[in-house]
Order: C-alpha cells, then structure tokens, then sequence
C-alpha cells in the first residue's frame, strides 16, 4: 500500500509538474528580449492605451490590476488605479499591485528599473497595421486567449468594407490629418495613412517625411488638401493660420472635426482601427464632391 501510494503520489506530481511546463509562456518582445513567465499571468498592468484595448479585445480585461493614465476603453478599465503617464509612470504604485505582468511602450523611461525590482516586464508598441497583428498575436501567447486571428480577421474585413463602402467618385481626394496644432501630421507611412490608403485617398505627406512629421504650416498651404481631418482638440482656430483661408478644403468647408472620443479611436494603432476606418469613411463620404 505505501509503495503504491508514493508511487502515486510521484506521479501525481509529474502530472502536475509537466501541467504546469504546458502553460509556461516564453514571448520575444520588442527589444528582442525573451520574457519567461511561469503561466499566463493574471495580474497585468498596462501602460499603453492600445495595449489595454488589445488585452481587453483578447477578453482578459478582468486581469487587469492598473493601467496609464490615458487608458479610458473600453469603459471597465476607468475604474482601475491610474499609475501615471506612459513614460514616467508611478513605479512605486505599480509594484505595490503586485503584477505578474507590465505591458509598456518601447519610449517608456522605467523599463530597466521595473526589472531591476523583479518584474515582469514586456516592451509591445504597435505602429502600423502589420504591428497590430503582430502585437495582438504576441499578447495572445501571453494571455493564453487563442482569440486573435479572429479578431484580427474582423478587423482586416471591417476595414475592407468601410473602403468598399464610398463612392468611386470620393476616391483619390488630397487629405491632410493632422494629429496635434504643432502641427505634427499623420504621414502615408504611419498607421493613420496606412488606413488612408486602404480606403482610396492620397496624403498630401509622403512616407519620406516620416510617420508623424511636423510641418512648417506653410507646407499645408502649399500641397493644398482637398480634405482636413482634425480633432476638435487642435481645430479652433485652423482657418485664421496664415494663409490657410486659401486651401481648398477650408475654403470649401471640407474639414472633419473630430471629437475627443473618436480621436481616441483614430489615434490609437489597436483592435479599434475598424471603428477608425469608419470614422474616416463617413468623413470622407460626407466631404466627397
């Protein structure tokens, strides 16, 4: 019996031991670096607002514990303890919640501190739409969700349809998107023109410029868009810049004002960029002619 009984016993232990290698997770972030967690962890902060709505789309928002202070969707995580701003969050706040997990952005200044005090630290920043997929499939195997390719598929579909959805005749047009009063612009090379792009339009900012460049605004009034898209955040006052009563699209009124919720949607390279494919393309449609 006692033979039998720690025999059992031993593997009953191997079982549980060979359980337990089945979930641990090895994940290369974005600094080439190879993150072992022992289980998909169920204690996660996040400090980039897209990463918190890719765990949230993957549906493991319960396991978050804290998040950045920009990270306002979907609607549950506002009640999570804020830990500051991206780049220099709260360290302190951070370790007292115990994470298994911090997901933060490769500008972040507290990477190496963070793993200096023992945890777990993952460096995700998506930037354009091939970064989406790659981000979401990375927290997939973190998360053990196994939910990504379909929501990526969602998201490809989605984008497609919005494209498909406007007129030839609104194909083609000259937009100018600017992200903040600078004014930095989103370029055809950034995540905002990639989407531009899917949908028919030309940006009046090529892929030489860089992602998000600053323009001299003299540069605006030269290329003359035939469409601006704006948030409402940076738009008062767009008209009285110099020389800018003589672009067509101010001149014509084709300018989309965009409030402070739908740039959150535009702004952000995460599982909402269907939503902002949309957006764009009701802008676009109403705008068109």
């Amino acid at each position: 019996m006692t033979k039998h009984w720690i025999r059992s016993f031993f593997t009953a232990l191997a079982l549980g031991l060979c359980a337990l290698a089945a979930h641990a997770v090895d994940v290369v972030d974005e600094r080439g670096v190879t993150v072992s967690l022992p289980q998909p962890p169920q204690r996660i902060v996040t400090l980039l607002p897209s990463l918190t709505e890719g765990v949230c789309a993957l549906g493991a928002c319960s396991r978050l514990v804290g998040v950045d202070n920009y990270s306002n969707s979907p609607s549950a995580v506002r009640a999570l303890p804020q830990l500051g701003g991206g780049l220099d969050p709260n360290v302190e706040a951070i370790v007292a919640l115990r994470p298994d997990a911090v997901l933060l952005a490769k500008s972040s200044r507290v990477t190496q501190r963070l793993e200096a005090l023992g945890l777990k630290v993952l460096v995700l920043e998506p930037k354009s739409h091939a970064d989406v997929r790659r981000v979401l499939d990375k927290l997939d195997q973190v998360l053990g969700t196994h939910e990504a390719p379909n929501i990526w598929r969602v998201i490809d579909a989605s984008v497609s349809a919005a494209a498909q959805s406007l007129p030839a005749s609104a194909k083609g047009q000259r937009v100018y998107f600017e992200v903040n009063s600078a004014p930095y612009a989103a370029g055809e090379s950034s995540f905002i023109g990639e989407t531009l792009t899917r949908l028919g339009m030309k940006n009046i900012v090529p892929a030489s410029l860089g992602p998000f460049p600053k323009l001299n605004p003299e540069y605006v009034v030269r290329a003359n868009p035939d469409l601006i898209m704006v948030s409402v955040r940076s738009a008062p006052g767009m008209e009285q810049r110099p020389g800018w009563s003589g672009i067509r699209a101010v001149r014509e009124g084709r300018i989309c004002r965009f409030d402070a919720a739908q740039s959150d949607v535009l702004v952000r390279p995460g599982p909402r960029m269907d939503e902002a494919a949309r957006l764009m393309a009701r802008c676009i449609a109403e705008k068109a002619g």
